[in-house]
């Protein structure tokens, strides 16, 4: 980890325009809303700038928010916008207000990154309320299955929350979370987790010390399903003895494989649709990494962002329950922001000559997870580098310099600044940390456009033909304990922790769990493979068990060959268990990092085999939730999602939920979307 500077320090040379004026000079020509104020809350406008560069260009647009009353705070970061005559115009800027009516402020910087020049404009736009008498007032919203629920101003020192229910339903309702009233503006509710073209009844709930107040009700109607849109199917083996306070699933990136993707997901334990999210590019790929507890999720979706060569996987989104952009990043100011850190390895991958020199790194896409439990409300993702080695690295034979695909870890502030970075490459050394010629355990490599690989840049002729997928991390735990880092390295079979420390931590690996790592099993079990492999959705729940998916690639020993892996997609199947059964495994884990030791709890056939993907959850009652994400059938790819109560003393468990469906990439089991798991 490097120490931060303060000033933007970008290698002009690793930048496709080079031609740079002494005094450049930039002008904003305009910004201006689709709609002219006022508008309602819950109206989009789309915000458009226009900006002339006397450099070369290319220019970028950043667009930043300040609510009445509230300073401006980043929607959409540094991207950069599209050559019009002499001029540059930004890619459009889509709000829509949620909040309170008032006065907004608009904000667009103009920025050309190798000349550090900028330029700025704000204007000022009105939003009225939805809601004008004593009334609320329930409104749609661009997700049919949504409501924006409006109630007049409740009093100061008090809090709302809303309560909704089917009109022709006898069952309890679902309660949003408690806002703090902020007179004299009015309150609004985000309403998820309905089903389609059905009535529901709503009313809110005033909370002043202990007493508490209902408001009166309205109704509303959902809409259908949208028609441009495929949806999954789910079909429910057993659902006898559920945790009945866990009435939803949340599936996420349903369907990964070939064909269309289909929406992200909520259903009841039948397997009926009570949410979805879609973004409103409908080719796009999407991955739902974390749902918040403040009615949005986390997701890493493609986009046009500085790299001309590929959209896939470039934007960071926070994404409210009726699809509307929070906060918005990209690859491109990610990366200008870890080279005025210091990095070496994020250089833009479009800007490196052909064939790639030894040595060089870029810095590809996000992938795999992305997580905003740190403290400060600061967040931490996933980016995929790649690297190049000299001949024979990892054991290559073709006689070329190899490209090592290697990780970062990058923890951004609540505004989505880089604030500390975790480069594997810097701790590739050996142990006690990584060791570079470790190759990863079943020789994954990747080439480019390969289905269960990140895009690939940096391979061409006078490279070794396959990049060597050396780790593959796919999950993030950020432990409040230690106020370190974990993370997973699905190639590696290790799970491992970084310290961090808060920012102020040195990066250095402090430990490596798994099979030939820093830890000891005690298999209690007396299991002939004790050790989890190739795992996913690795975390610590709230008692001090690590849990995981076990999805034993390893122990079930595909077949081996130069490019056998396809990064965990489906077509492997399972040729060889050796004396060790073919099935994916939920595992809890007690683990001592005095005595360096591990004992397991539960180790569960899951009774499938999942090549890739999958999660692990422990719930309130003591039950376990897994997921096998990708079982190969016959009919195509299928995921079961599976609640277990565990057997004591055997390592066991009960099926008391089994629903199947497709494909997916990790699902949680949760009361409602107001309710996330916190782990």
């Amino acid at each position: 980890m490097k120490t931060p500077k303060t000033i933007w320090l970008v290698p002009l040379a690793l930048l496709p325009w080079l031609a740079v004026p002494a005094q450049a000079a930039i002008k904003i020509r305009f910004l201006k809303p689709s709609q002219a104020a006022p508008q309602t809350i819950g109206t989009s406008i789309a915000w458009s700038a226009r900006a002339n560069d006397s450099a070369a260009g290319p220019l970028t647009f950043q667009f930043s928010v300040g609510p009445p009353h509230g300073p401006v705070a980043m929607v959409k970061d540094f991207n950069v916008g599209k050559p019009a005559s002499g001029d540059w115009v930004s890619l459009p800027f889509v709000w829509t207000p949620t909040g309170i009516e008032g006065t907004y402020r608009i904000q667009v910087v103009a920025k050309d990154f190798a000349t550090g020049e900028s330029s700025s404009r704000t204007l000022n736009y009105k939003v009225d309320p939805l809601v004008t008498g004593a009334t609320p007032v329930v409104v749609g919203t661009q997700n049919p299955l949504v409501a924006l629920f409006s109630a007049p101003a409740c009093p100061a020192h008090s809090s709302m929350r809303v309560h909704f229910q089917q009109t022709a339903y006898k069952f309890p309702g679902t309660d949003t979370f408690w806002m703090q009233c902020h007179p004299a503006a009015t309150m609004t509710f985000e309403i998820a987790g309905m089903y389609p073209s059905t009535a529901y009844r709503m009313f809110s709930e005033t909370k002043t010390g202990k007493h508490v107040m209902d408001g009166p009700v309205v109704t509303y109607t959902t809409g259908a399903l949208p028609a441009r849109a495929s949806f999954p199917t789910f079909k429910v083996t057993s659902a006898a003895g559920a945790d009945p306070n866990d009435v939803m699933i949340l599936h996420g990136a349903t369907r990964l494989g070939v064909g269309e993707h289909y929406p992200d997901v909520a259903t009841d334990l039948a397997g009926n649709i009570m949410w979805f999210y879609y973004p409103s590019d409908v080719a796009s790929s999407n991955i739902i990494t974390r749902p918040l507890a403040d009615g949005t999720f986390l997701a890493i979706e493609s986009g046009p962002a500085w790299n001309p060569l590929s959209e896939e996987s470039q934007m960071l989104r926070q994404v409210d329950l009726a699809g509307h952009i929070v906060h918005e990043t990209n690859t491109g100011v990610i990366q200008q922001e870890l080279l005025a850190l210091g990095a070496v390895d994020t250089d833009p991958c479009n800007t490196i000559p052909s064939p790639a020199p030894i040595g060089s790194a870029c810095l590809g896409a996000f992938h795999h997870d992305m997580i905003r439990s740190l403290p400060n409300g600061y967040s931490a993702v996933f980016a995929e580098i790649e690297k190049i080695f000299p001949p024979g690295t990892q054991g290559d034979t073709s006689g070329l310099p190899v490209d090592i695909m290697g990780d970062m870890i990058i923890v951004l502030d609540a505004n989505w600044q880089v604030k500390w970075y975790f480069d594997t490459f810097e701790h590739a050394g050996g142990p006690p940390e990584l060791d570079l010629q470790r190759p990863a355990v079943l020789g994954e490599t990747c080439v480019s456009g390969q289905m269960g690989c990140p895009p690939i840049f940096l391979l061409s002729a006078g490279i070794a033909p396959y990049a060597h997928d050396w780790l593959h991390a796919n999950a993030l735990y950020y432990w409040p304990q230690t106020k370190d880092i974990i993370w997973s390295s699905r190639h590696q079979d290790w799970v491992v922790k970084v310290d961090y420390n808060d920012t102020k931590g040195t990066g250095k690996i402090l430990w490596r769990m798994g099979p030939e790592g820093d830890f000891n099993m005690n298999n209690v079990f007396a299991d002939p493979w004790p050790w989890f492999s190739h795992q996913h959705e690795v975390g610590i729940e709230n008692n001090g068990v690590m849990t995981l998916l076990d999805n034993g690639n390893t122990r079930v020993s595909p077949p081996s060959g130069p490019n056998s892996s396809t990064g965990g997609l489906p077509g492997l199947g399972a040729t060889d268990c050796g004396p060790f059964d073919c099935n994916s495994r939920g595992m809890a884990l007690n683990f001592d990092e005095t005595s360096m030791q591990v004992t397991p709890l539960a180790a569960v056939d899951l009774g499938q085999y999942s090549e890739a993907m999958g999660s692990a959850q422990l719930l309130d009652d003591g039950n376990y939730f897994f997921v096998a994400a990708i079982v190969v059938a016959a009919g195509g790819v299928d995921s079961y999602d599976l609640e277990v109560t565990p057997t004591p003393a055997s390592g066991a468990g009960n099926q008391v939920l089994n629903m199947s469906g497709s494909e997916v990439y990790r699902d949680w089991l949760l009361p409602s979307l107001y309710e996330p798991p916190i782990t």
